[in-house]
């Protein structure tokens, strides 16, 4: 974590949604039906975007379109044929994606994407992720759960590896560990934090560990996938705005556990876990409007609602609007 991050200072739920943001929608509503920056990608960061749309202007017209990672099958984003009735994309792996697909057939559909992870692999053509606010992640579990609510990341690295001190054996494992569904910049973080890979965890080298639940995908910061068993990361920014109601309540039963003592109702920039998230914009149109002006630099116009960046429950990122992050 950076020393930057380090500096900020904690703030209880109460303090983060002081402020009220607005009521923010799934997708674009109001004039105009398409925005010049129409943008796809993270479950945790599409309310305080969606939010963002509503809230910033350029000469008093919207200018931000942000799609969320779930809802209707597909979406339309610009006014172009290509760009109607498009598969919806789901996480920030495949906003990603879609962003370079988008930019790579040169069909204007989409102009950014949400991120909350970063992912500075090399790209064609190149992607700046700038980074506005900073989140938290920390694990779920219920309330009778078999697990304690304080944990230590060398606990965590053996519950996601299976080690059957902490797990019990197969095939009734006695704690079920779960992550997000693939693409999901939580799942990538979360991953990086207890210590293990992608691509270990898609081969079956961790048995204990499941992104589905009754056969389908687990949606990131949803609590009803857990029981007495199981444990899930969770974003603390999204924990704190779905207990406020700013964003829908699909915490269920869960509760935060502890990562390292550090108090997980905070937001705090001291966590074993804490993350900036981004928006990503295509390299080569960092230093033109309407990109440099609602996301670049410490005065972009996103950079300047930390009201709603608070209510959201995020802390304020004092590298917001930086461009230095490429692929």
């Amino acid at each position: 974590m950076s020393a930057k991050l380090r500096l900020l200072a904690a703030a209880t739920g109460a303090a983060l949604l002081a402020v009220g943001a607005g009521t923010a929608h799934a997708d674009p509503v109001g004039a105009p039906t398409y925005r010049q920056l129409a943008g796809v990608g993270s479950d945790t960061t599409q309310g305080v975007m969606d939010a963002m749309g509503n809230a910033i202007t350029i000469n008093g017209t919207k200018v931000i379109g942000s799609y969320d990672a779930v809802g209707s099958t597909t979406i339309s984003t610009q006014a172009a044929a290509a760009c109607q009735n498009v598969a919806r994309p789901n996480g920030s792996g495949a906003g990603r994606t879609a962003l370079l697909n988008s930019l790579g057939a040169a069909n204007g559909c989409l102009q950014f994407s949400r991120s909350s992870s970063l992912n500075l692999a090399a790209s064609s053509p190149g992607l700046t992720y700038v980074p506005f606010a900073v989140d938290a992640v920390t694990y779920a579990i219920t309330p009778g759960s078999v697990l304690p609510r304080t944990l230590t990341l060398t606990d965590l690295h053996g519950i996601y590896t299976c080690d059957p001190n902490y797990v019990g054996t197969a095939p009734n494992y006695s704690v079920h560990p779960l992550l997000p569904q693939a693409g999901s910049g939580t799942r990538s973080f979360w991953e990086t934090t207890v210590g293990i890979a992608d691509a270990d965890v898609v081969a079956g080298k961790y048995p204990c560990v499941s992104d589905t639940k009754n056969g389908k995908p687990i949606e990131e910061h949803d609590g009803r996938v857990l029981d007495d068993s199981s444990i899930a990361p969770f974003s603390i920014a999204q924990f704190i705005a779905q207990g406020a109601g700013t964003i829908a309540d699909l915490r269920g039963s869960a509760v935060l556990g502890s990562i390292n003592g550090t108090p997980s109702l905070l937001l705090n920039t001291g966590s074993a876990a804490t993350r900036e998230v981004y928006n990503v914009i295509p390299t080569q149109s960092v230093g033109t409007a309407p990109w440099s002006t609602v996301f670049a630099g410490p005065s972009a116009l996103i950079c300047q609602q930390q009201s709603i960046i608070r209510s959201y429950g995020f802390g304020i990122d004092p590298s917001c609007g930086d461009t230095s992050k490429t692929s």
